[in-house]
């Protein structure tokens, strides 16, 4: 597992490839690169800036990867979050996921994503029209991260 909070950007394939390295008993390799948007609803953006509490970010984000290898047979995780100031076309996070089997793979990255959008201690600021403003939470990310603590409970 690995999880890492950088300003620098990342390669993402040169993660997955350092993940996977000579592994034979992995069977599919899940990856999702969210990438600054250059406009929102329309509007353009300047820059978006991510701003974490070190320490404890990097704690709850391997909080939730131990919950994804609880949920689903993985072989591997790699998490990347940037924080800092980046502009439109900049990598901003990173998940690799990797398991026998794809169906895993897929849910356990998607898990974790759903994670770092609505939960993760990060705080987003956007840069637009000459005014830069903090970024609410929004309904969606919420309603598709509780579906996740909604089948835990009806494993239970």
């Amino acid at each position: 597992m690995t999880v890492r909070l950088q300003r620098e950007d990342f390669d993402a394939a040169a993660e997955a490839a350092k993940l996977t390295h000579g592994r034979t008993d992995i069977g599919a390799v899940v990856t999702f690169t969210g990438i600054c948007r250059g406009s929102e609803s329309g509007d353009p953006i300047k820059a978006l800036t991510l701003e974490h509490y070190p320490g404890m970010a990097e704690a709850e984000i391997a909080r939730h990867v131990d919950d994804a290898k609880a949920r689903w047979p993985l072989l591997g995780v790699t998490v990347i979050h940037r924080y800092g100031r980046m502009q439109p076309g900049e990598n901003i996070v990173l998940v690799v996921t990797a398991s026998s089997h794809r169906e895993a793979a897929f849910a356990a990255a998607e898990f974790l994503m759903d994670y770092l959008k609505t939960r993760a201690p990060f705080w987003k600021q956007v840069e637009a029209a000459g005014e830069k403003s903090w970024v609410a939470a929004k309904d969606t990310d919420d309603a598709a991260a509780d579906r996740w603590s909604k089948s835990r409970d009806a494993a239970e």
